[in-house]
């Protein structure tokens, strides 16, 4: 019984001690720039907002700190080109009006892997 009310108590405390980080927010002109975070305090991502609207570049980072995704929003819409990395592999995506025109994968020594 010592063991699971310990249990609780543990549980209990890890949870009342959780960072809940809220985003900051800075206005620049009509520009707000926005920076999220992960629950560990490690920037999650990066951007901003023109109009209400994703604008811009925008990073996206794992809960590491490693960047994930890269990419450019143009009023709301994923436009260019777009970068998502993981451990074996680069993908480089091509949107117009967030709709993917084009895809090619690198393999983790530079090699094209696929290019669709």
């Amino acid at each position: 019984m010592k063991g699971i009310t310990l249990i609780f108590a543990l549980i209990f405390s890890v949870v009342i001690n959780a960072q809940d980080i809220k985003p900051v927010f800075e206005q620049d002109g009509e520009i707000l720039k926005a920076t999220y975070y992960h629950d560990n305090g490690v920037v999650s991502q990066e951007g901003q907002f023109l109009n209400g609207k994703l604008h811009g570049e925008w990073k996206m980072y794992g809960e590491d700190g490693k960047k994930i995704s890269m990419g450019e929003y143009t009023e709301g819409k994923k436009t260019g080109k777009w970068f998502f990395w993981d451990v074996k592999k680069l993908k480089e995506v091509d949107f117009v009006d967030s709709k993917i025109a084009n895809v090619t994968e690198w393999n983790n020594v530079g090699q094209l892997a696929v290019n669709k």
